[in-house]
C-alpha cells in the first residue's frame, strides 16, 4: 500500500492524517504528534474575519513552529471576502495546505451560517471556495459532512462543485450535520463521493484501531484517512495506523517510561507556549485524557480518582511528580524532571503577516 499521496503540489508522507479541532491540535499537540511520527496534523479551526482583525487568541490558533512535516491551517467563515484574505494571511503565515471548514456541527458555528451550516448554502459555499482558491497559490481543501440531515445529503454534489473551483482535495465526515457524534459513521456512504470526483477524498469518522482503518479504506474507496476523537490521550495513533496500513505491522501502545516523556514533554510544551499558567490550564483536558488511556491503573474508579486529583493541581512539577508515582516510577526521566523548561520550539505567528 502507498504511503502517501498528493494534494495539488504537495505530497502527504503518509495515508493517515490528524483532524483539526478546537482546543485540541494546538502547536504543542502538532509538533508533540508530529514528533511522534504523524504525517499531517491541522491547526484548530481558525475564524479568517478575526485572523484577519489580528485578535491574539485567533492568531495564536494559525501559529507555525519548526517541525512540521506540513502547515496545513483550517479556516471557518461564512464571508466569501474575509475567507479569501484569510486564506492569503495563511499563505503568508507558511501553510503548505489550507483547509476550508464545511462540517463542523457545534450549535455556535452553525448558528453563525458557518461549518456545516454551509452545506445548505450550496451557492454560497462555492463562492467562498472560488474566493479561497483564488486568493493563494497552496492547494485549497474543504472538510464536509454528509450533508445536513439525512433529507439532505448532497456531499458527492458539494464534492463536484469544489473541484471545479479548483479545491484540491475534500474530507468527508461519514454523518450529517444533525447526528453531531451519534450512531456510526457511514464510510460507505463517502464511496458515493469519491465515485463523483477525481481529487482525493479522505475519509473521516469513527477510526479507532488498524483494522477500522483498513475497513474504513475499503468501504470508501478514499485515498487517506483521518483522525479526531480517536486521538484524544494517545498522540502516537496517526503514526501507529499509517505502519499498519503500510506493512501490516501490529504496533503496542507506548509503555509507562515512553509515555510519561510523552505527557510530561507535552505539558512542558504548553507552558512554553502559552506561559504559566495559562499552559497548564490548556494542558489539563490532554492529561485527563491520558490518564483515561492509560491500561494502569486498571478500576474505572481509580482511574477516575487520579485523573480528578491530577486536575486540580496548579504546579506542573507536582504534577509531574503524582503522575510519575501512579504509573510506579517515582523519579520520572531524569531530562523531564524540570517540566516547565524543557522544551522551546521556534514560533512564527500570523500576527505578523
Amino acid at each position: 500500500m502507498s504511503s502517501g499521496f498528493q494534494i495539488g503540489d504537495v505530497t502527504v508522507p503518509g495515508r493517515v492524517l490528524m483532524a483539526p479541532m478546537t482546543g485540541i491540535t494546538d502547536l504543542p499537540f502538532r509538533l508533540l504528534a508530529s514528533r511522534l511520527g504523524a504525517a499531517y496534523v491541522a491547526t484548530e479551526m481558525v475564524a479568517s474575519a478575526e485572523l484577519a482583525r489580528g485578535r491574539p487568541d485567533v492568531v495564536r490558533r494559525a501559529a507555525v513552529g519548526d517541525g512540521l512535516p506540513l502547515t496545513v491551517i483550517q479556516l471557518v467563515g461564512r464571508d466569501p471576502a474575509a475567507m479569501g484574505e484569510g486564506a492569503r494571511m495563511a499563505e503568508a503565515a507558511g501553510a503548505d495546505i489550507i483547509d476550508l471548514n464545511f462540517g463542523c456541527p457545534a450549535k455556535e458555528v452553525t448558528g453563525s451560517a458557518s461549518g456545516s451550516a454551509l452545506m445548505r448554502t450550496p451557492e454560497l459555499a462555492g463562492r467562498i471556495m472560488a474566493a479561497a482558491v483564488a486568493a493563494t497559490s497552496r492547494p485549497v481543501t474543504v472538510k464536509m459532512r454528509l450533508g445536513w440531515d439525512d433529507n439532505s445529503r448532497n456531499a458527492a454534489d458539494l464534492a463536484r462543485r469544489a473541484e471545479d473551483l479548483g479545491v484540491r482535495a475534500v474530507t468527508v465526515h461519514g454523518r450529517t450535520r444533525q447526528q453531531f457524534y451519534t450512531g456510526q459513521a457511514d464510510w460507505d456512504a463517502v464511496g458515493a463521493v469519491k465515485a463523483a470526483v477525481s481529487i482525493p477524498v479522505i475519509v473521516n469518522g469513527d477510526i479507532l484501531i488498524a483494522a477500522h482503518a483498513r475497513e474504513a479504506l475499503d468501504r470508501s474507496g478514499a485515498d487517506a484517512l483521518m483522525l479526531g476523537r480517536g486521538v484524544y490521550g494517545r498522540p502516537w495513533l496517526a503514526a501507529h495506523l499509517d505502519r499498519a496500513l503500510r506493512d501490516g505491522s501490529v504496533l503496542t501502545e507506548p509503555g509507562r517510561a515512553e509515555r510519561l516523556e510523552i505527557v510530561l514533554s507535552h505539558m512542558a510544551a504548553s507552558l512554553t507556549f502559552y506561559g504559566s499558567p495559562l499552559g497548564l490550564r490548556m494542558f489539563r483536558k490532554h492529561l485527563g485524557w491520558y490518564v483515561e488511556q492509560a491500561p494502569w491503573p486498571a478500576e474505572p474508579d481509580a482511574r477516575r480518582a487520579a485523573k480528578a486529583r491530577l486536575c486540580r493541581l496548579e504546579d506542573p512539577s507536582r504534577v509531574a511528580t503524582e503522575l510519575a508515582e501512579l504509573w510506579g516510577m517515582t523519579s520520572g526521566p531524569k531530562h523531564l524532571r524540570n517540566p516547565a523548561v524543557e522544551f522551546s520550539p521556534q514560533v512564527s505567528e500570523t500576527g505578523g503577516t
